[in-house]
């Protein structure tokens, strides 16, 4: 399989070195994490309601979480999303997520797992489950990218950063 192809999702291998930083509902990063190589952060999302003020604390946050992401070779996010009208209702979305980046190998991962809309699970595992008595090749093909209810996940080539290739 060559480098551009996607590959099914695998930790990074900086993983297991990360200090995780961890913030609440709306809670942004301090701006000294921009120096974090690997900067490693973990985001409670669960709050995003129209009726309590949730969506409008994750709309003043997101911005500088992203933009302190940006900057460094190696990032590890996970983070738990819920959307819904009013805090108790139904998630209208909601997932678990891994998603990281290592410039230094031009690799990145993601992976959704409970992933819902509505309630419903809806993922490569659903499609794996669904195709398995009618077309067990292409399920078991898809199987590597997501076998549960809810789950995708896969690993995708970078391109090259300059800023990156003397870290490691």
């Amino acid at each position: 399989m060559s480098a551009s192809t996607p590959a099914p999702y695998v930790e990074p291998a900086f993983g297991a070195a990360c200090k995780w930083h961890v913030f609440g509902e709306g809670e942004a990063p301090p701006w000294w994490l921009l120096f974090a190589d690997p900067l490693c952060v973990e985001y409670s999302k669960r709050d995003i309601t129209f009726d309590d003020g949730g969506a409008l604390h994750f709309l003043l946050a997101e911005p500088s979480r992203v933009a302190i992401s940006m900057v460094t070779c190696r990032y590890y996010q996970q983070d738990h999303w819920s959307v819904q009208i009013t805090a108790g209702d139904t998630a209208l979305v909601q997932w678990d997520g891994k998603y990281w980046w290592d410039k230094t190998t031009q690799r990145a991962g993601a992976r959704l797992t409970d992933f819902r809309i509505h309630g419903q699970t809806a993922g490569i595992g659903d499609v794996v489950t669904a195709l398995r008595p009618q077309f067990p090749e292409i399920a078991e093909v898809l199987d590597d990218y997501g076998h549960t209810a809810g789950e995708t996940g896969l690993t995708v080539a970078l391109s090259l950063d300059l800023r990156c290739l003397m870290v490691g």
